[in-house]
């Protein structure tokens, strides 16, 4: 496999890779063994196609039809991904599948590979992993016909930022089969790179005090609660968006840049908010800054009645069911004191 271009991250003082590669990902030397290997197909179809990924990786003895059978997780519902079971077969390579399998075609690259990254999060960020090694061909651009270089930059995108906000990948290659396509693509690489050269996080002061996040369904109940937060403490500096917004879209790099000037992020807690992607994703990038800094960032309040998933509850958070109801003055001043 022959690497044709790096990029070099940082998180904190640790270096980390981005590798775009020539070469089969059938064929992974030993010293380049990976720990996840992330294929795409259409949904629920695993063809061994003449040609594809799914088809080489059939010949190799690995059938990804019957690890669908048998998946360690399904996150299709939400992500459009699921992971394999580990791949018992010794000269794969790597230890596990992640297939993506986008539910609808075409729309905003960007929000279609957002879920990828989303979806590795919970098998990547676990206490025992300090560091994973992923592989990807150029993804959906062969039989799912999506556009090679918008495809790349939105990888790009999502890859350096996650990995530099603590995402623990080590290495990350993208690679292309085809030689004429690799060398095309390589000078799209060159251009695209050039916005994260040594990307680092700048020391700033923050914006914001207080970053909400809430599902917009739930908005007439934030809102009020808003107004009694700032009622209580007046010169809190207060992010909150009343946009209706989709995971991926053009805004999100406003969203992660109100969410790194925040000294805080006050979570609420609902059904709604637990099937938001947006959400998800904005509890995610808190809890990365949660984790790395010596004081609390996250301030999460349950409102109402819901069943909050393991990695959320090791997060302390307020109790609010009751209380938001009958004295939501008192959940706003308490909110308050857990700001400062």
């Amino acid at each position: 496999m022959q690497v044709v271009d790096t990029i070099e991250i940082y998180h904190k003082n640790e270096r980390k890779i981005i590798e775009f590669c020539y070469g089969s990902l059938t064929d992974i030397p030993a010293e380049d063994a990976l720990d996840i290997l992330i294929i795409s197909s259409f949904p629920n179809r695993y063809n061994n196609t003449p040609g594809s990924l799914i088809g080489a990786l059939k010949e190799k003895g690995i059938d990804v039809a019957m690890l669908a059978k048998d998946k360690e997780e399904d996150l299709r519902e939400n992500y459009d991904c699921w992971l394999s079971r580990p791949i018992l077969n010794s000269q794969a390579g790597f230890d596990r599948i992640m297939c993506w399998e986008p539910a609808t075609e075409g729309g905003d690259p960007q929000e279609v590979v957002s879920n990828v990254f989303q979806a590795i999060m919970p098998f990547v960020n676990r206490e025992d992993i300090n560091s994973t090694n992923l592989a990807m061909p150029l993804l959906a651009t062969g039989q799912q016909g999506r556009d090679p270089i918008g495809m790349l930059e939105a990888l790009l995108d999502a890859a350096v930022y996650w990995m530099a906000k603590g995402l623990p990948i080590s290495r990350l290659k993208i690679v292309e089969y085809d030689q004429l396509k690799a060398k095309l693509l390589e000078g799209a690489f060159a251009v695209i790179k050039k916005k994260y050269h040594e990307y680092t996080r700048p020391q700033r002061e923050f914006r914001y005090d207080v970053f909400i996040s809430y599902s917009h369904k739930n908005t007439d109940d934030v809102f009020r609660l808003k107004d009694l937060i700032l009622k209580a403490d007046p010169y809190l500096q207060i992010f909150i968006d009343s946009k209706d917004l989709h995971t991926g879209s053009s805004w999100q790099q406003e969203l992660y840049d109100a969410l790194d000037n925040s000294k805080k992020v006050l979570t609420l807690y609902t059904p709604d908010y637990l099937d938001s992607k947006v959400c998800n994703e904005e509890f995610n990038i808190a809890m990365f800054r949660h984790r790395e800094s010596d004081v609390s960032i996250l301030v999460p309040v349950l409102l109402e009645d819901c069943k909050l998933p393991t990695y959320m509850k090791l997060i302390q958070y307020m109790d609010e069911r009751i209380a938001f109801r009958t004295h939501p003055e008192q959940v706003a001043r308490r909110i308050v004191e857990a700001l400062v």
